[in-house]
């Protein structure tokens, strides 16, 4: 069995359309319906039922999809393990990372790999970190650097890199930036723009209020921190940002007894082989200072 009429096949299932698989596999409508005709030929049966212009798996289809997604991941598993062999840092590094971390936090740090080991070609997705959870957890990519959900369970393994302070802030011109002191209760009063609800950040800042039985008014959400210090800048609302994302277009505000952090770092899959490159990125990110 060819292997690339599962990956053709797993990429019109994914995506639920002939023309968008072919768009993420670089080929012709054509060339992908080629390939899913020699895919049910060689195992006698339809795989997709094709009503007008809708596609959906047919019983035999759903059956193949979780068998083929473990094809392609033990392949890959075993390609990584033989490249280990030969010791050398080379070859492609499926990975993902946050627009945040990727514009604040990693640029430094892939500037040393890639100088370091030129025969390695990053194959970088931006994400949301709960997506490239899920993306390294199926198997889809190899490592992500994202903000870490505040457990994680197995088989995903995971390592701090950096301890992120967050900071509550309002616009300069917002009432709150014109008390000393402010209290959760007293954020409660005025309107909040939040991380997205299905967000790690999310989860973090919610604890807090729920800790102390306050609920916040929420009146927006986003999953982009550069678009929240947006809505704060110009005196939307109050919210949290990192630290590093702190300048003169917003103000901290003083909350005592309050001290809120979440932690950036990177996931593997505990059940699949490390590539060379991998570890390599790893050990680098594990030298980064903390803060």
């Amino acid at each position: 069995m060819d292997t690339a009429n599962l990956v053709a096949f797993l990429a019109v299932a994914d995506s639920g359309s002939f023309s968008r698989a072919a768009e993420q596999l670089h080929l012709t409508q054509p060339a992908v319906s080629k390939r899913i005709a020699m895919l049910e030929q060689q195992l006698d049966t339809r795989l997709f039922d094709r009503i007008g212009r809708h596609i959906s798996l047919t019983e035999a289809g759903r059956a193949l999809k979780p068998r083929a997604e473990q094809i392609l991941q033990v392949l890959s598993d075993t390609r990584r393990a033989l490249g280990n062999l030969s010791g050398q840092v080379r070859g492609r590094l499926s990975m993902a990372t946050s627009h945040h971390i990727g514009l604040h936090r990693l640029p430094p740090v892939l500037r040393r790999f890639t100088k370091a080991y030129p025969g390695v070609a990053l194959d970088i997705q931006f994400l949301d970190s709960e997506v490239a959870y899920d993306k390294v957890l199926h198997g889809e990519i190899e490592l992500a650097i994202i903000t870490l959900a505040p457990q994680i369970e197995a088989p995903i393994m995971a390592h701090t890199i950096w301890n992120d302070p967050l900071e509550f802030v309002s616009a300069p011109e917002h009432p709150l930036s014109q008390l000393s002191e402010v209290s959760l209760k007293r954020l409660a009063d005025y309107p909040a723009v939040f991380p997205g609800p299905n967000t790690f950040t999310h989860r973090v800042v919610s604890a807090l209020f729920e800790q102390h039985g306050i609920r916040p008014d929420i009146g927006m959400s986003t999953n982009y921190m550069e678009t929240i210090k947006m809505m704060v800048s110009i005196g939307l609302a109050w919210s949290v940002l990192p630290r590093t994302m702190l300048d003169n277009q917003v103000h901290v505000l003083n909350i005592p007894g309050v001290q809120l952090q979440r932690q950036l770092g990177c996931i593997w899959h505990s059940g699949r082989t490390r590539s060379n490159a991998a570890s390599a990125l790893i050990e680098l990110l594990q030298a980064e200072p903390s803060q």
